[in-house]
């Protein structure tokens, strides 16, 4: 039973193939379907592991890849189907590229930071999901996507550098501290 968050988020993280190969073959209603319920399978997830204490760390480092490789995944197909403008999805992946990165480099200079969520990051998240969930849903109803691509993509580019910025400014102090002792070569 324990197990039940992590195998959510495994079929989340295998939901993100589906989606892309639905959005490539246009299908954007069942693309659409398939993103709200792996969005769906994120708060099912959290809340088991919540309430009835199955957090593990498998768990948490299967769920961040499984909303980042969605996320991620969605914004460069619809960046190559030219549904959405490629200077925003350079802007979302350099951010997690930039996050990663900062994260693998701490580590390999023997000092790791911890990533913790900021409340800019949070909120730029909501913003890129809302961003693709209208996008998709439109879409996937017939509409004209441009209005939401018009109007979406600077909030979600503002808030994209905001919260990467934030990151950074929090690894370079990190990075300027003093390692600990015992994690010096």
């Amino acid at each position: 039973m324990r197990n039940i968050p992590n195998l959510i988020s495994l079929v989340r993280l295998l939901l993100v193939p589906v989606t892309v190969w639905l959005l490539i073959s246009e299908a954007y209603a069942p693309a659409f379907l398939t993103f709200i319920i792996a969005g769906a399978s994120d708060g099912i997830d959290g809340y088991l592991a919540r309430r009835f204490d199955w957090r593990s760390r498998l768990g948490a480092y299967l769920d961040a890849l499984a909303d980042k490789a969605l996320l991620v995944s969605v914004f460069v197909t619809l960046g190559l189907l030219k549904v959405i403008p490629a200077w925003l999805v350079i802007l979302v992946v350099s951010r997690d590229a930039l996050i990663i990165g900062a994260v693998l480099l701490s580590r390999l200079m023997d000092h790791p930071v911890r990533v913790v969520p900021l409340m800019v990051s949070k909120v730029n998240t909501v913003a890129q999901i809302l961003f693709v969930v209208a996008v998709l849903g439109l879409a996937g109803a017939g509409r004209n996507v441009s209005a939401v691509v018009e109007y979406g993509s600077i909030p979600v580019a503002l808030l994209t550098v905001m919260s990467g910025a934030a990151y950074l400014m929090a690894w370079l102090r990190h990075m300027a501290e003093q390692p600990n002792e015992d994690s010096t070569p």
